[in-house]
């Protein structure tokens, strides 16, 4: 099996360093940068390609930035919905934040081994720490540095996403429903916070409402995918003590058997997570009405997930329930409606 190459990583030379000033995140103040990782032959050309232009040694922005829009256009299936709807002066942003998510997920799921996948998120997480020092020179953060200075994001949102797919090398099972939501407090809460910190909020009162809906989202995507996550990741998120209340054996998810227990369990899964949504959806009052539709987009079709589920009787094993076609433009179309409504104003016009 390949093996991911980094023993000619070299320590940042901190001995011209006297006095070190702290540089804008993203920007670095000297021409050494940190060799990057050499993927192994298995690793599928493609991703062998983005991870390669991601991590490669850049200093201009603006190339990052456009390298961040091509990214986001070519792997993000619901980029067209972000450029109609979004306000313009955030799409470069979502771009640059969506890169790095992109990258961390290739990261953690497209390298060939667990030992692979964890040395390139080590390195990930040595560059984001070197962003916030000013010195990474790589084009993710080339980009990102711009986004993270114009609005003050922490870095920890940014370390919390590694330490979930740092995580996902090494844990497979969880044994509780608490279990996984702890790991849905760093895989999905930290995207909420970098989105509410881009629209101008910092706020923990928004932030705790927020990351009722990403786990929300989290937990429903989990719930959509058990059988495809457990063949192709050998991953299970349902929670071990709720599998043995219902008689729900990792032998019956394999196979696809879906039963009066398992559709029980599912249904007590899916009304914690619609709760979650309930609460979450509090926060579109308190933002601003040029985001507010965008981001109850996000809750509309995690909760859409749910009524997939429901539709097929928590059947989620023999097919995997989807949302239509005509489901997501509703949501789409049904959003725009909203905002073009909200300018024109009763008897007025656009």
């Amino acid at each position: 099996m390949g093996q991911l190459s980094i023993s000619n990583r070299t320590a940042p030379d901190r001995s011209a360093q006297t006095s070190p000033e702290r540089n804008e995140p993203g920007l670095a103040n000297s021409t050494q940068v940190e060799p990057i990782p050499e993927f192994s032959s298995a690793v599928s050309p493609a991703v062998q390609q983005r991870l390669q232009a991601a991590l490669a040694p850049s200093s201009d922005p603006a190339a990052a930035q456009d390298f961040a829009r091509q990214l986001t256009r070519g792997h993000y299936e619901n980029f067209s919905v972000i450029s109609l709807l979004l306000p313009r002066h955030l799409r470069q942003d979502f771009c640059n934040v969506y890169a790095f998510c992109r990258i961390a997920d290739d990261m953690a799921d497209e390298l060939s081994d667990a030992h692979q996948a964890s040395e390139a998120l080590r390195y990930l997480k040595d560059q984001t720490l070197a962003c916030y020092e000013g010195r990474s020179g790589i084009a993710l953060f080339a980009a990102l540095g711009e986004t993270i200075a114009r609005h003050s994001i922490p870095a920890e949102p940014f370390l919390d996403l590694i330490d979930a797919f740092q995580q996902d090398q090494r844990v497979r099972r969880y044994d509780d429903f608490a279990g996984v939501v702890d790991y849905c407090r760093r895989s999905a809460d930290p995207v909420g916070r970098l989105v509410l910190y881009m629209c101008g909020y910092r706020d923990e009162r928004r932030q705790q409402l927020s990351d009722r809906t990403c786990t929300a989202l989290q937990l429903a995507n989990f719930w959509q995918d058990v059988r495809r996550d457990l063949l192709d990741r050998d991953r299970i998120y349902l929670p071990g003590d709720a599998m043995r209340r219902f008689g729900v054996s990792e032998s019956q998810i394999r196979e696809g058997r879906c039963d009066d227990g398992y559709r029980a369990m599912l249904r007590e899964l899916v009304d914690q997570t619609q709760a979650m949504f309930d609460e979450g959806e509090n926060l579109l009052p308190l933002l601003n009405p040029s985001v507010r539709r965008q981001v109850g987009l996000f809750g509309r079709g995690g909760r859409a997930v749910l009524s997939a589920i429901q539709r097929r009787n928590y059947d989620t094993l023999s097919r995997r329930p989807v949302i239509s076609r005509w489901t997501k433009a509703r949501l789409v179309l049904s959003t725009f409606a909203a905002g073009l409504l909200a300018r024109v104003g009763p008897g007025g016009r656009a």
